[in-house]
């Protein structure tokens, strides 16, 4: 388990990191997300010890990686966004080199190394100088000393940045089969990607902590509305009066129709409606030629949570009810003397970026 507590992170009067907490569990994949400057990595920097918090702890399995960084690294295996690599060796002679850093046992190292590069897919390319190699399998290298000694928890900085889409699909299945036994901590700001590889999805903006749940669970707390495209047959003026009467129907936006014909998107307060759609439209023979149903994408819901209209909305709705429970207490008959607690509900909104982009060139095979 790893636990991080109030971790803060300031570059001069700029907070990078705020107050951010979690609790990582074991056997799952978890997808660290956020837009570029969020965070994200100055957040795992200080997971894997790299650089000190300013304020909070990090403790892996019981070890805080401060007080205790060598029994807390045993723990984790850990990729950069750029890959702590050394040009001048071979991929055998780098991991070698590794697996001695870590202390591997000398008994173990030709078997741990033998199994790692069998499971990234180098061992063809054991013998080749790694400034040789693509930058595919330059990631693939990074990802074999991450897994050498065979940590418990593998963090894994924007893995993908700057591959091609076949060697994005091989890294991400790759990550996928490293999940089956480790945990894994992926972070990234390509929605597609954590959705697609992430048990658990946490949304960082401004250093901050902002959603933590499985994508179907945050599209829920989102109580995001709900769309129905329909695209119907019939006389207009009825069918536009009878989808406005509809229960949980909370606007018709009309669209372009053929003549005879009354298309419009449908948004409803997040209930379904196809099935009353559907004996409206047969108690008033209304041909059905299209019903489109969506709903909140995790494009959505990462828009909105990390928006700074998001977030002031949030606080506004925060002092609106601190205001109303105030109120509230000021006019009980059993407090009459009113409430004098004030609550500082402000925030620091100063955002630092450690995200670093990836501007070298990459030799190719």
């Amino acid at each position: 388990m790893i636990e991080v507590k109030n971790l803060v992170r300031r570059y001069g009067n700029t907070v990078a990191v705020d107050h951010l907490s979690f609790t990582l569990e074991s056997g799952k994949i978890y997808g660290f997300l956020g837009p570029n400057g969020a965070g994200k990595s100055t957040t795992m920097n200080m997971m894997t010890g790299y650089i000190g918090a300013t304020e909070g702890t990090v403790v892996i399995n019981g070890h805080d990686i401060l007080k205790e960084p060598t029994e807390a690294k045993k723990c984790i295996g850990y990729l950069p966004e750029i890959p702590p690599l050394y040009m001048d060796m071979t991929v055998e002679e780098y991991l070698e080199f590794v697996a001695e850093l870590k202390e591997i046992p000398a008994k173990e190292r030709k078997e741990q190394i033998n199994t790692v590069a069998d499971r990234t897919g180098v061992t063809d390319v054991r013998k080749r100088l790694i400034r040789n190699l693509s930058k595919g399998y330059r990631q693939r290298v990074g990802l074999a000393q991450a897994i050498l000694g065979k940590p418990e928890f593998i963090i894994l900085d924007e893995p993908t940045v700057g591959l091609d889409p076949k060697q994005i699909i091989e890294i991400r299945a790759l990550i996928r089969d490293l999940g089956r036994d480790h945990t894994v901590i992926l972070s990234s700001h390509i929605l597609s990607e954590v959705s697609a590889v992430c048990d658990h999805i946490m949304i960082i903006s401004h250093g901050r902590l902002v959603a933590s749940d499985t994508t179907d669970n945050l599209m829920q707390m989102m109580d995001a509305r709900h769309t129905v495209d329909v695209e119907l047959k019939g006389p207009a003026d009825e069918i536009r009066a009878s989808l406005n009467a509809m229960e949980s129907v909370t606007k018709v936006e009309e669209t372009e129709a053929p003549e005879g014909f009354f298309s419009a998107h449908l948004y409803t307060d997040g209930s379904e409606i196809r099935d009353r759609l559907f004996h409206l439209c047969a108690s008033n023979e209304w041909p059905i030629y299209e019903v489109h149903y969506a709903k909140a994408s995790l494009e959505d819901v990462f828009m909105k949570l990390t928006s700074d209209d998001r977030e002031e909305s949030l606080a506004e709705a925060a002092q609106d009810k601190e205001e109303t429970a105030a109120e509230c207490g000021a006019d009980s008959p059993e407090d009459p003397a009113g409430s004098d607690a004030e609550n500082d509900a402000a925030a620091p909104e100063e955002s630092g970026s450690n995200a670093s982009d990836d501007g070298n060139t990459e030799a190719q095979e």
